[in-house]
């Protein structure tokens, strides 16, 4: 999980035939580290992802679709899920690039349309718009502040 400093799970991953005593050695080294292992198995999207991005991609579709703003979005994950941080500006530290080619990831795996990418989230990536590492996404990023400032594509 990144950033790997701070985060503490590892998702260590059970290839199809991937032998026991790897997973145990894996295990183990994690929690020397001072992490926390969590093993799954491979499928697209493991665990984090295959949750993560539904869910984040749900909420560009509430907005794409006029449900509620980007703020209001945020505000919702974070005071009423207990969220660190809302799905729109975690996607803009993911990188929306990242988001888009994780979605594509899973909907090839699994055949599955529910896994579909936003077309909001489409445009903005072939745009050029991709969160932090562009300077804008769903927020503008201005460097050296800590402002949370939406972008101007998204206020009335």
């Amino acid at each position: 999980m990144n950033p790997v400093p701070v985060m503490r799970l590892v998702e260590i991953i059970n290839g199809y035939a991937t032998d026991q005593a790897v997973t145990k050695k894996m295990t183990a080294l994690s929690e020397q580290l001072g992490k926390v292992p969590c093993v799954v198995n491979d499928y697209p999207g493991f665990i984090a992802n295959r949750i993560l991005m539904p869910m984040i991609n749900e909420a560009i579709s509430s907005l794409f679709e006029g449900v509620a703003g980007v703020q209001e979005i945020d505000t919702v994950m974070k005071l009423g899920m207990a969220h660190p941080m809302g799905p729109l500006q975690l996607a803009d530290f993911i990188g929306l690039d990242v988001c888009l080619y994780i979605l594509r990831v899973l909907q090839d795996g699994f055949g599955n349309p529910k896994y579909a990418p936003c077309p909001l989230l489409v445009n903005m990536v072939t745009a050029g718009y991709l969160g932090v590492k562009s300077g804008e996404g769903f927020y503008k990023y201005t460097p050296g502040s800590k402002d949370l400032v939406v972008s101007d594509r998204f206020t009335s």
